[in-house]
């Protein structure tokens, strides 16, 4: 095997073992409902660890880090743990609802009535009510018919999804205009449901023997008139992150009795919503009509075709279809000038994401039009500059290096006179880049940043966003809207790391559509470490110098030895031999469970570095934690105290407070992190671990995600053998399937 090392701490070597489940999924069938099954899926929604599936099968409840855990059942009273699921972005949802769960960034990009107008029309299509158990007639049936002349290629998806005129555009504001004062806000908890709705949800729960305990999530997640929403319809259960179908049609069996049957038109819709919400947690905003088709039958759903068109009539899902390519035909060798039309897949998605994605492909649009700007003739110019003055979207690739560029971009534009803000992913990377950064999450609630004009448009002339590829959908959407039109934005990243925890892949599909001025920087990363990620980039894991120990191989045999050996560099070899202390060394793991995932790792890591009781919700003061204010979003900080108002975190230099009913499911020790959780993020030091179970999860964006975390040096725990290099060469990234791109070369031609 060929191996990047230099120095190799000697191990002894002991026998492969394979990873453990926690507790085996209820099998399907059953007449009562057990609590879901806990299952870790990775930040950006795909199966983490060894053993989950691709389509993450072994569901879950949402656990702090916005996980979902792969294996396991929730032990004793069933709780499903939620970590905070992100709204943001359109969802359609009752007045009540809205009122109860919509948060100021939500309710703004709810506010865009142009593109709500859109859904609207196609939710309006329906004309006569369907009746349960009778075949589809008058819209539906035509729509049934238009999706399968759509598959099929015999006509345009044009011909049947018309969509309005963009509305007219916001006008740019002033230069002078006023802006608003910027009040810091914390991140608010979910708010507290009235204690007669969760009451009342308690008896339905327990009338159908899911676990009682369910239900706070189930009054939060369908407001006030839970109870009887869930009376009317028990597959709303699926509504709760972390519930099967197997188990809400437990919970129907017992509430409906014989009423209840396989081909319930709300099982169906239910189960289309829940395939469309899985498949985002895995970065998808829409899937094709066959795949979720084909999902139905899956589940004993008599006549999938006639389920999933009473999915459409009733507004659950939406059709969409893009456009249609135009193939070249070749005859005997040669081109022919004909061409002949290629059917697109149908894609199927839900309104939220719909929302979001046409808002920011409007937005995009609006400032790829935006033209010249003069104020920068004023400027150096270089070919960022350059770019910049010419469009107001601009997209710039590079790895760690690279970031400085684009940051000096910002600070030039002050002496133009221009307002400039650099907004990054996590408090990490602003703690790394200096005050002057803000985050995405605080620019958009305004507790960082310059604040809003009166148009609510963020007071600013630049804005760069560092970290794009961890932009998803909705919060890219949230963010691109609130642009005045004159203002200019700069995407900047390494394309080479893991996508976005959110559903959507923007800076990929930005890049791909090719609908702006690009410009990829020549400055590498520096040193063996560089060297070395730079390889994995283009599928290549080679050796490197590294006369400073900057890049260690530790070869295990099994993952005992593997948490053995964590330990061992983290409290002892890197501090002596490369200087870094224990608490600038980050451990990163390729998923939660197993034997030697990060729950593994942070038992061994606290009994050895902060040994305690937990008197804390399982914490002591001096405890690294990772916490999860929202779905994607990663705080790495450390336990100070707690009290009454909660869990005290110093979170890189910035005070935070995790109310003590969320600790539990939004708080994990955090010596050892993903992957996916680190994006963004770096350190002094990094201990990646690759027990030999983990083969399945590497993937050429997993490795180059990991091994570029350490600044000064990286330690590889190594017991993976060739799946390693197999990984970097053959595995790329996992495919999503998303409407951006299309959209964008619909609006946008696409430059050369």
């Amino acid at each position: 095997m060929t191996v990047p090392s230099r120095g190799t701490p000697p191990g002894s070597p002991a026998e492969d073992r394979a990873p453990t489940d926690e507790a085996a999924a209820p099998a399907p069938g059953t007449d009562e409902v057990a609590a879901p099954a806990s299952a870790d899926v990775t930040d950006d929604g795909s199966a983490e660890g060894a053993g989950a599936d691709a389509g993450g099968e072994a569901g879950g409840a949402v656990e702090a880090g916005g996980t979902v855990e792969a294996g396991g059942t929730v032990e004793a009273g069933g709780t499903v743990e939620a970590g905070g699921t992100v709204e943001a972005g359109g969802t359609d949802r009752t007045e009540a609802e809205k009122t109860a769960e919509l948060s100021e960034a939500e309710a703004e990009l709810i506010a865009q009535r142009e593109l709500r107008a859109k859904i609207e029309q196609r939710k309006a299509e329906k004309d006569a009510p369907i009746e349960s158990g009778t075949k589809l007639s008058g819209t539906a049936a035509d729509l049934l018919a238009a999706v399968r002349a759509v598959e099929s290629g015999e006509k345009s998806g044009t011909a049947f999804f018309d969509s309005p005129a963009p509305a007219p555009r916001r006008p740019a504001p002033a230069a002078a205009e006023p802006v608003r004062p910027r009040v810091p806000q914390p991140a608010q908890a979910p708010r507290a449901t009235a204690p007669e709705t969760v009451t009342s949800v308690r008896a339905v729960l327990a009338e159908g023997g899911a676990p009682e305990s369910l239900a706070a999530q189930v009054a939060s997640a369908l407001g006030e008139r839970a109870a009887d929403a869930l009376r009317e319809d028990p597959w709303r259960l699926l509504s709760v992150p972390g519930v099967r179908p197997e188990q809400a049609d437990g919970f129907a069996r017992a509430l409906l009795g014989a009423e209840c049957g396989p081909g319930d038109e709300r099982r169906a819709a239910a189960l289309v919503g829940w395939q469309l919400e899985r498949a985002a947690l895995q970065g998808h905003t829409a899937l094709e009509s066959s795949s979720v088709r084909a999902a139905l039958a899956e589940r004993s759903v008599p006549d999938p075709d006639e389920a999933l068109q009473q999915a459409i009539a009733e507004g659950a899902v939406l059709v969409f279809q893009d456009g249609v390519e135009d193939v070249e035909q070749a005859a005997d060798g040669e081109d022919t000038e004909d061409s002949e039309q290629q059917a697109v897949p149908v894609l199927l998605g839900l309104d939220r994401y719909a929302l979001a994605e046409e808002s920011l492909a409007d937005g995009l649009a609006r400032l790829a039009k935006s033209g010249a700007d003069a104020r920068w003739e004023a400027a150096e110019p270089t070919e960022l500059v350059r770019a910049v003055a010419a469009s107001g979207l601009v997209a710039y690739t590079g790895g760690e290096a690279a970031r400085a560029e684009p940051v000096a971009l910002a600070d030039a534009s002050g002496a133009l006179g221009l307002r400039a803000v650099v907004a990054v992913h996590s408090e990490n990377g602003s703690r790394r880049l200096g005050p002057a950064a803000v985050t995405v999450a605080g620019l958009l609630s305004g507790a960082e940043g310059p604040g809003r004009d009166a148009d609510g448009a963020f007071a600013l002339d630049l804005l760069v966003v560092l970290d794009a590829p961890q932009l998803d959908v909705e919060t890219a959407a949230m963010l691109v809207e609130s642009m005045p039109d004159s203002s200019r934005l700069v995407l900047s990243g390494d394309p080479g790391v893991l996508s976005s925890a959110g559903a959507g892949r923007v800076f990929a599909d930005v890049l791909a559509a090719r609908v702006c001025p690009q410009i990829a920087s020549r400055t590498p990363d520096p040193g063996p470490i560089g060297e070395l990620v730079s390889g994995i980039g283009i599928g290549e894991l080679n050796q490197v110098e590294a006369p400073g120990k900057e890049v260690v191989i530790v070869p295990v045999r099994d993952a005992g030895e593997a948490v053995h050996r964590t330990v061992q560099l983290v409290a002892d070899s890197v501090p002596r031999a490369i200087g870094v202390p224990t608490e600038e060394t980050q451990v990163i793991a390729v998923g939660h469970g197993g034997s030697a995932g990060t729950r593994a790792l942070n038992v061994a890591l606290k009994q050895r570095l902060n040994p305690g009781p937990g008197r804390f919700g399982g914490f002591d003061p001096g405890d690294r934690v990772a916490y999860a204010p929202a779905l994607g979003r990663t705080l790495s900080g450390t336990v100070v105290s707690a009290d009454g108002e909660g869990l005290h975190l110093d979170c890189e230099g910035t005070p935070a407070v995790v109310p003590k009913e969320r600790v539990e499911s939004a708080v994990r020790h955090g010596w050892a992190l993903t992957a996916h959780q680190a994006a963004g993020m770096r350190w002094p030091a990094a201990v990646v671990v690759l027990p030999g179970d983990a083969a399945q999860a590497l993937s050429r964006p997993w490795v180059y995600t990991a091994f570029s975390r350490g600044e000064r040096h990286l330690s590889v725990v190594h017991g993976a053998d060739q799946a390693l290099p197999r990984a970097v060469a053959e595995v790329p990234a996992q495919d999503r399937t998303t409407r951006l791109r299309p959209l964008l070369e619909g609006l946008l031609a696409p430059t050369t």
